[in-house]
């Protein structure tokens, strides 16, 4: 679930604060140094028009990409992907020119935010080279085609065979059948491995860009947008991650100790690593589907309301006025009508499209949109809460100039509409008429078992996914070695194998959206630390005492006018200043997980320890 931010998806996003880079050792700063040193002192005036400049040139043509890239995505043709890979590729060499010229203005006594700004501009790629510039583009879209066209065939040549991604992913969902789990999880796999070539070139381009830019590659730029040295944000990374493994770890043992009275101790083993087919997700991030086989005996709060939606034919549009309907109760504006006549709520038949959910801002004003492909559930109708996040927060930093139409860092802009959806509480849902009686809080253990399968099994994945880019922007793991190096990370931190041996010149990784459309994942870890922070703070605010899991800030202006405050502030400041704006905090701090899920702690580890007897 990622929004597509100034420019097209997989392409350069305008990054997020962080310390100058150092000086490149290109032959092309070379030559732009040397020119600098012949020009005329740079003066603060100068400095001032050049970012006024800037700003309306690259909100120009982020605005052009941006609908290049909706059309692409919502009609995928060969010919609305050379449209949208042409737009963004004006768009790099724009921000490329921009990025360099910046450095010229370094050091000046400027305002704060004109100092500011000129770090954004100088956190993007520049790729200098027109042919390289054009291969980056072009490899980026056919990329994220490829993703979006992929099927998996279980007939060579019988196209009523074939399966696209939404159909497997249903049966990964409600199958319990591991030899179709098994198969229908590497027909996936195995697509990925026809755009391995185009990745591995794709990465030698883009590390290009970053050295352009002073960074040793990718991965150390996209490390360097959080405020902080790209060696100190990796560390800060370990350090949130380290507070949250042992409630991961206890969670995992007992899906394990379930999953094995389910499908044998054959497939299942006792201790160590679960094979990934039998999580109920193609890619083991999410287990909520599992809570079936996993749930706790007796009596059991629920928040699955997929029956019920579909019982009332409660379609798209009002699943999604549902989730409009959260951000008004806040004191927060309705929705454009644009939104409603422009966006993509379920899939078209006539066409390829990218059904991954996503928001978008195609002005920078009030053109917002999300494009999904929504089905009467409860993990669809939690999407919408997610969305619509990002489209509040678009909303409500519009009036920022063009630099600072952002998130504090993308972190931010995944967790805000999270913390709404940690608000989908029974009581809530009980409001809505999606849930006729609200249940005694003691049987709160299924709903926290529940969240837990979504938000705790997801920690790691969202972790070591950038773990694993960073080892390939870095160098130190080659084409040769994707797929090792890529389960070694999800034996280390998910507790997760492959369900078979690994294919010659396979790329498992690129079985991700978020890898083949080499979108940053650290923010996801980010956001769901990010949003339990959020949402301590506003039920804090909002004079809520009792359970952390039965809060719900749902009508609440005052939680909501703090939370709007923040949202407003976009890009403009570092995002510990954003962050203390809610929480009062200036540290990103996973103890509110720990809280949330005290009471699941507890009870998870007295039933492994007696589900270890058995």
């Amino acid at each position: 679930m990622t929004t597509q931010k100034k420019l097209a998806a997989a392409l350069v996003a305008l990054a997020v604060v962080a310390a100058y880079p150092a000086s490149a050792q290109t032959q092309t700063q070379t030559k732009q140094s040397t020119r600098q040193q012949k020009q005329a002192a740079p003066t603060v005036a100068e400095a001032e028009k050049f970012l006024k400049n800037a700003e309306a040139r690259l909100e120009k043509l982020s605005n052009t990409a941006q609908r290049a890239a909706w059309v692409y995505e919502t009609h995928i043709t060969d010919d609305t992907e050379a449209m949208s890979a042409q737009a963004s590729e004006q768009a790099l060499e724009a921000m490329g020119q921009i990025a360099l010229e910046a450095r010229r203005y370094n050091g000046l006594p400027l305002s704060a935010d004109s100092k500011r700004k000129l770090k954004l501009l100088q956190l993007s790629l520049s790729i200098s080279d027109a042919k390289d510039r054009e291969a980056y583009t072009r490899l980026a879209a056919s990329m994220s085609g490829e993703y979006g066209k992929a099927k998996y065939c279980r007939q060579a040549g019988d196209a009523a065979s074939c399966l696209d991604l939404g159909q497997m992913e249903k049966i990964m969902a409600e199958s319990r059948d591991p030899a179709l789990l098994k198969e229908v999880w590497l027909g996936w796999h195995k697509e990925a491995a026809k755009y391995k070539d185009s990745y591995a070139q794709y990465v030698g381009l883009s590390n290009k860009g970053a050295r352009e830019m002073g960074f040793a590659d990718t991965g150390a730029m996209w490390r360097s947008q959080y405020d902080m040295p790209a060696d100190v944000f990796a560390a800060e990374s370990e350090r949130l991650w380290q507070q949250v493994k042992p409630l991961y770890d206890s969670l995992h043992m007992y899906v394990r100790l379930k999953l094995r009275n389910t499908y044998g101790k054959d497939l299942v083993p006792k201790e160590g690593a679960i094979p990934a087919h039998l999580f109920g997700n193609m890619w083991s991030q999410s287990w909520e589907n599992l809570y079936p086989l996993v749930k706790p005996q007796g009596p059991a709060a629920s928040l699955d309301v997929g029956d019920v939606l579909k019982s009332k034919n409660i379609d798209a549009k009002a699943m999604t006025q549902f989730g409009e309907g959260f951000y008004t109760s806040l004191g927060m504006e309705k929705l454009p009508a644009t939104f409603w006549q422009k966006s993509q709520l379920t899939k078209p038949r006539d066409r390829e499209v990218v059904c991954h959910a996503s928001a978008w801002d195609l002005d920078n004003l009030t053109d917002v949109r999300i494009k999904m492909c929504i089905t009467p559930t409860a993990e669809d109708f939690l999407t919408i809460h997610h969305e619509l996040g990002h489209i509040y927060y678009d909303l409500a930093y519009r009036n920022q100039p063009h630099l600072f139409k952002n998130g504090a860092n993308d972190g931010f802009h995944e967790a805000i509409g999270d913390t709404v959806a940690l608000s989908v509480t029974p009581d809530y849902l009980n409001k809505l008429g999606l849930l006729k009686d609200v249940p005694d809080a003691s049987q709160d253990i299924g709903v926290l078992l529940d969240r837990a399968l979504q938000k705790v099994a997801f920690l790691p994945f969202g972790y070591m996914v950038d773990q694993w880019r960073w080892k390939v922007y870095s160098g130190q793991v080659k084409p040769a070695d994707y797929d090792k190096v890529w389960w070694e990370l999800r034996e280390k931190y998910q507790g997760v194998k492959r369900p078979a041996a690994m294919e010659l010149n396979g790329f498992d990784a690129g079985a991700k959206y978020h890898v083949a459309a080499d979108v940053a994942y650290s923010r996801y870890f980010i956001a769901h630390i990010l949003q339990f922070q959020f949402h301590r703070a506003l039920c804090r605010e909002a004079g809520y005492v009792g359970p952390l899991n039965r809060c719900s800030v749902y009508g609440n202006k005052k939680a909501g006018e703090k939370f709007q405050t923040m949202l407003t502030m976009g890009a403009s400041r570092p995002w510990n200043e954003a962050l203390k704006a809610v929480t009062g905090e200036e540290q990103m701090d996973a103890t509110a997980i720990l809280d949330y899920f005290a009471p699941l702690k507890v009870w998870l580890d007295a039933q492994n320890k007696e589900l270890s007897k058995e």
